[in-house]
């Protein structure tokens, strides 16, 4: 049999997806998930549902790829994995929720991919502001990219599964690696979307109001930032040093400074241990 994405056991250790069985398990019972799509091989999961978006497709499209060959991260930073060997994965919400409290969505990403992770595999995490989810001993697990498109937002995660070391960066680690086992990627998907659904319908149904809806308490007791002392790389090139002590009703991040408050819409940040 030939080794190609579309035979489910041409890999042991890294299965294909079954793209019919998750999108009916995922449909069933939802009311936001219409379809569940999954490709073998695409340019970018979240480049292809912008382009949606813009022809005017309704939320709730999932849009999952077996291999990435474009991805992007924050701050077009390229995101690669190899064939199987992680979970990525775009969908499309049209939030009706004030503008700028949509500065929570990939946060809110966040705490549902934190909480399946925990519930499916029992790996426990963390999440960096404003898009990242950590192991515990710091490397990266997964990355978040949320993309505006009119009314719409796309958002994309990239999660490590079965990579190993070696098809890794330095920073970062994959559920198997912590897990010392095998994963399956289909209970973590779904699980990370049943995730999804439940706080963002909690969370528009309260107008994207982050304290009503639960999600700013859950989103600090899952951060690893607030609290900490850290250094943040700024779009202009210019790095600002302080204390993380808040997360704002726009989900930016408050940095303390000798010199006052500052509120943060993006940056890099690192946590100085």
């Amino acid at each position: 049999m030939p080794d190609t994405p579309s035979s489910r056991w041409s890999d042991l250790e890294r299965p294909a997806l079954d793209g019919p069985a998750l999108s009916g398990a995922l449909t069933r019972d939802s009311q936001l998930w219409r379809d569940l799509r999954v490709v073998p091989e695409i340019g970018s999961t979240n480049a292809e549902l912008v382009a949606a978006a813009g022809a005017g497709e309704p939320e709730g499209l999932v849009l999952v790829a077996e291999h990435q060959v474009a991805g992007r991260g924050r701050l077009d930073r390229v995101w690669t994995s190899p064939p199987r060997a992680g979970l990525t994965v775009s969908f499309l919400l049209r939030p009706d929720v004030p503008a700028a409290r949509r500065g929570w969505l990939p946060l809110l990403t966040g705490v549902a991919l934190a909480e399946a992770v925990g519930e499916v595999t029992g790996v426990r995490a963390s999440l960096k502001w404003p898009n990242d989810l950590l192991a515990l001993d710091g490397r990266k697990l997964a990355g978040i990219l949320a993309e505006s498109s009119g009314n719409a937002v796309v958002v994309g995660v990239g999660l490590n599964v079965s990579t190993t070391g070696e098809e890794l960066p330095e920073t970062g680690t994959s559920l198997s690696r912590v897990t010392g086992g095998t994963v399956d990627r289909g209970p973590v998907l779904l699980g990370f979307l049943r995730a999804v659904e439940r706080r963002y319908r909690r969370w528009t149904a309260a107008l994207g109001d982050p304290v009503a809806s639960g999600l700013a308490r859950d989103y600090l007791a899952w951060s690893s930032t607030v609290g900490t002392d850290v250094v943040v790389a700024l779009p202009d090139g210019s790095t600002l040093e302080g204390t993380a002590t808040a997360v704002d009703w726009d989900g930016r991040l408050v940095v303390t400074t000798p010199e006052g408050q500052v509120e943060l819409a993006s940056g890099d940040v690192r946590h100085v241990r």
